[in-house]
């Protein structure tokens, strides 16, 4: 068990297998934070101005690919519980949540450091991690942690409302592609799954990396990504610092997303770095289509001058082919190429 949850207060420099290669080390971890990641207030979207806030929301996911959310009515007492539960899993002891590590794949609810792939990967991400599926509530709630003894509800509760907030943004953004009402409804946003992050202090963050650069695979991330700053995003071959405001949540455009928007939605490459002086736990709320859903261009957007520019894939080979590619995009979509299509 050990290899799988180090003593991280005890690291008093980072161990070699945590060591990235020189060209994949984040440099100077110092990036100013980005005031150019838009940030959109939901409430105007109720109050008349759902053209303005919809248009918003498109030009974002068009330029960014990220964008933040405020006034999204999710209570702010509600968030900074949640997050305090998140951070407690992290402080318990080994024993106490021993039905939770990785022997066996088949688990829906797992703990684990670094990655799945702890045992094969070369080097290890400075990160701990609890993911477990999350909608349909009732399917799976009873797999959750049971310790804190508030974890099931108080994450279950928030997690219902993420749902419906996931549910009125993708509403919104197939309002903005010109889609029919409720093209996102049912199995296209019918699965949702959380990863919980910890990112302990590191004695030399400029090292290592809580998350190499990657892409999400879902429609939408949500993020409760706390007080602390260490998300950054790839923006025209520069890496910008967002923000941790206050009472929002940050909204990154999935690649199934992008495959269904046929391109004119982007879906930015992003990244964890570490800290020196504290540690750092976040909170992604991925909204995904059902396994054997189908995605593919929104037929609404193809024609003779806008061809699709992507074939139609089941999701779960989609989502297995980015596993296994280690999230790499263009191997993963190359991989459909290939004649016999193989991994």
């Amino acid at each position: 068990m050990e290899k799988h949850i180090p003593n991280w207060s005890s690291t008093k420099s980072v161990p070699d297998d945590y060591i990235f290669p020189q060209e994949l080390r984040p440099g100077d971890i110092n990036i100013p934070i980005s005031h150019s990641i838009p940030v959109i207030d939901l409430s105007e979207a109720h109050t008349g101005d759902r053209i303005n806030t919809i248009q918003k929301i498109i030009k974002a996911a068009e330029e960014f690919g990220f964008f933040q959310v405020i006034n999204h009515g999710i209570p702010e007492n509600e968030m900074k519980e949640t997050m305090s539960v998140f951070e407690e899993v992290f402080q318990f002891p080994d024993e106490y949540e021993h039905n939770l590590y990785p022997d066996d794949s088949t688990k829906a609810c797992k703990k684990f450091t670094s990655s799945y792939n702890y045992e094969t990967e070369k080097v290890h991400y400075w990160r701990e991690c609890l993911r477990h599926p999350a909608y349909p509530l009732e399917e799976w709630q009873h797999l959750w942690p049971q310790n804190p003894a508030s974890y099931r509800k108080c994450v279950g509760d928030l997690s219902v409302k993420i749902k419906e907030l996931g549910l009125t943004i993708m509403n919104l953004i197939s309002e903005g592609l010109g889609l029919e009402c409720g093209y996102f409804d049912d199995d296209l946003s019918g699965s949702m799954i959380i990863s919980a992050n910890h990112y302990p202090s590191c004695p030399n963050p400029n090292l290592t990396l809580g998350l190499l650069k990657h892409y999400d695979a879902y429609l939408i991330t949500i993020l409760l990504q706390g007080d602390i700053s260490g998300l950054q995003v790839l923006k025209d071959g520069e890496w910008i610092g967002v923000e941790a405001l206050p009472h929002a949540f940050v909204i990154n455009i999935g690649y199934a997303l992008k495959i269904i928007s046929n391109g004119k939605l982007q879906s930015a490459e992003h990244r964890a770095v570490t800290n020196s002086s504290h540690a750092r736990t976040s909170a992604a709320f991925f909204i995904a289509p059902t396994g054997d859903s189908f995605i593919e261009p929104a037929q609404d957007l193809i024609d003779e001058h806008n061809p699709p520019i992507y074939k139609s894939f089941q999701f779960k080979e989609f989502l297995s082919r980015f596993f296994v590619k280690h999230g790499d995009m263009e191997k993963v979509m190359k991989s459909f190429e290939e004649p016999d299509g193989i991994l």
